[in-house]
């Protein structure tokens, strides 16, 4: 069984993302909030809040023990892009992507 917890449209980069999600996919719950504590990237804001959500769900939803629990599943897509523009020299436009990401985090219990 693995409780599953999302957030969408977060406005960052689903590459910047990424790179959090490969730090903690198969960690325990506990050394995963470790890592996300100490590390000084703008990701972890928001992952180390869905990590509490995944875990809260599973000890509600499905009475797992928080102390068993580990990260199975993190997914990091790329959500609905906003398109922006910067004017530049001689009458021309520059497009400025502002890209979201939506990220799913699943916990399940070690056997």
């Amino acid at each position: 069984m693995e409780a599953l917890a999302h957030v969408k449209f977060v406005r960052m980069s689903p590459r910047k993302v990424k790179l959090i999600c490969d730090m903690i996919r198969g960690k325990d719950v506990k050394t995963a909030f470790g890592y996300l504590m100490s590390t000084p990237k703008a990701a972890t804001e928001p992952m180390l809040k869905l990590l509490k959500s995944a875990v809260a769900n599973a000890e509600h939803n499905f009475s797992m023990d928080a102390e068993k629990l580990y990260v199975s599943t993190v997914v990091a897509n790329p959500g609905p892009t906003l398109k922006r523009g910067m004017p530049r020299a001689k009458g021309s436009y520059n497009r400025i992507l502002k890209r979201t990401t939506h990220i799913t985090i699943g916990v399940s219990e070690k056997a």
